[in-house]
């Protein structure tokens, strides 16, 4: 408290997080944005391509006909939709994606996987999975990743339940 008697508001805007809270918070947003930075290095650095093609390039693949719209895209990865449009149009420059119209609404836009976009993921794969392996799963024994994996799912119910992205059509 300051002399006059009003609170002095804490600089930290998590000040009003418990000791807990803050620790699993700051422990999460270190990993995350490392994480974030690590893996696109590698990639980068590996196969030429950065975490966001490889991004877009998996949610493709996970796609059985390989081809999404760009909302639905951008729903799957967790993507503001303007920005990925911009990044797909940047991709299907480089030979990695087709963009087209969808059939069933001639409004929408759909990123297809291409023969080369889907060699790409296929190239990068082994190694980024090795680096994914070293850098963050081997952290963890059987037991804790289970735990890990069991809470990250609940978090990620909590977060279509409050966020403002739809509930992707791959995730009932």
């Amino acid at each position: 408290m300051s002399d006059d008697g009003y609170e002095i508001a804490a600089e930290s805007p998590f000040a009003r997080l418990d000791d807990d809270e803050t620790r699993a918070w700051y422990a999460y947003m270190k990993v995350h944005l490392r994480i974030r930075y690590e893996m696109n290095r590698q990639l980068r650095d590996d196969s030429g391509i950065s975490l966001a093609d490889y991004d877009v390039l998996v949610a493709l693949v996970s796609d059985e006909r390989g081809t999404l719209t760009v909302t639905d895209l951008a729903t799957r990865i967790g993507g503001e939709r303007s920005r990925l449009s911009h990044h797909v149009k940047r991709m299907a420059a480089r030979g990695l994606v087709e963009l087209g119209v969808s059939e069933t609404d001639r409004r929408a836009s759909t990123v297809m996987l291409t023969t080369d976009g889907r060699a790409t993921l296929a190239a990068a794969a082994p190694a980024h999975v090795d680096f994914v392996r070293r850098a963050f799963l081997s952290a963890l024994d059987a037991d804790e990743l289970a735990g890990f994996a069991g809470s990250l799912e609940r978090v990620y119910e909590r977060l279509l339940e409050h966020g403002t992205l739809p509930r992707p059509v791959d995730h009932p």
